[in-house]
């Protein structure tokens, strides 16, 4: 009983430690704060706002709870572990000693979340597809990829919202823009940003030849605009076309998508999803602004290795990942060697296993 006692015991302080690490203290201050707002009159006028304050809210204090409750169990076990001592019950022995497996099990699996230290990786995410050279084949597997992502934000009980999407001519898609809202979308959806490759028999090909086909995923975060970056209108060439998607007769007889490009960095954006000009320009406005804070940062990074003598290869735009359909099968990422032998089940959504892999490989190389 006494390596049971002990064992809980640092399992106590390993809780101590991952919650001052991940700033619960601060969590439950900010949980107050959204409570205070959400009480405020008028607070569903906006009711897109205030859905996202309460969805927020609500997974801030989930978490929060999560670590309550394990931390609680694992002070009356321990408790218990102590009168057990004295009475020696190999009955309360055996359970205790179950049930301290489970908290330590759990308390692992919660410890991944340690892995997310960018600034922005509780943040949401905007995520872009562009299909490669090869016409519909490329454009398939495009297609294919944004599939397989929006699978695993279903899978995180996250939301998705389509804010760009040029439809392929025959097949697939040429490109798309979505958002993805919720907490450490940016965090887990980063391992994805890059080049995928795909190798398979080709589906449109009669010949049954086997193909190689890329595509590029564009991951950054939303941030709020904190008045850092000051974007110039005359360094803006905004287009208006009518929208391509869904959105209703009215929608695609009216010039309301908007593409916006920044000149003096080339980046462009552009949005059709929303109901109106007004409002498509304002979400792209918001994406433009995410991308220029997220380079401005990179920039100040590279900046900083160069100073202190670190040359390391850039890593996006860089082939990230292989799917091999045929001849054999496996997924496997270039950056940390990890592979799955059921692409099925990959492009189905499962991606913690390269989520996880990314994570504790980034660290390691930071």
């Amino acid at each position: 009983m006494a390596d049971e006692i002990k064992r809980l015991d640092q399992l106590s302080d390993k809780i101590k430690s991952t919650w001052k690490l991940l700033n619960l203290d601060k969590q439950a201050s900010e949980i107050k704060s959204l409570e205070s707002v959400m009480q405020e009159p008028g607070f569903w006028d906006d009711s897109q706002k205030a859905a996202e304050i309460s969805k927020k809210h609500e997974e801030l204090k989930s978490e929060l709870q999560t670590w309550e409750k394990i931390k609680e169990e694992v002070k009356e076990l321990l408790l218990l572990a102590k009168e057990a001592e004295e009475t020696e019950d190999d009955e309360v022995l055996n359970e205790i000693e179950k049930r301290t497996e489970e908290l330590e099990e759990k308390v692992s699996k919660l410890e991944f979340f340690l892995l997310f230290s960018n600034k922005h990786d509780k943040q949401n995410a905007i995520v872009s597809i562009h299909a490669g050279s090869g016409g519909t084949e490329a454009q398939d597997w495009a297609e294919m990829l944004l599939r397989m992502l929006l699978r695993y934000a279903e899978k995180k009980a996250w939301k998705t919202e389509i804010i760009d999407e040029s439809k392929g001519s025959e097949a697939g898609i040429k490109s798309t823009t979505f958002r993805v809202l919720g907490r450490y979308a940016y965090g887990h959806l980063k391992s994805e940003h890059g080049t995928h490759r795909l190798v398979r028999i080709s589906p449109f090909d009669a010949e049954k030849m086997r193909h190689t086909s890329f595509a590029l995923v564009e991951v950054v975060p939303e941030i709020a605009d904190s008045g850092e970056i000051k974007i110039d209108d005359s360094d803006l060439r905004i287009d208006t076309f009518r929208s391509g998607g869904a959105g209703g007769q009215s929608v695609n007889k009216t010039s309301s998508a908007v593409r916006i490009v920044h000149i003096p960095t080339g980046i462009t954006v552009q949005c059709q999803n929303e109901r109106s000009q007004k409002q498509n320009k304002e979400t792209a406005m918001k994406i433009l602004y995410s991308k220029l804070e997220l380079q401005k940062e990179e920039e100040e990074e590279k900046q900083k290795k160069k100073l202190k003598g670190e040359h390391k290869k850039a890593e996006w735009g860089n082939q990230i990942r292989s799917y091999v359909l045929h001849p054999y099968k496996m997924v496997k990422d270039v950056r940390t060697k990890y592979e799955e032998s059921d692409p099925e089940k990959v492009l189905n959504g499962e991606l913690d296993g390269f989520v996880e892999s990314f994570l504790r490989w980034k660290k390691s190389v930071q």
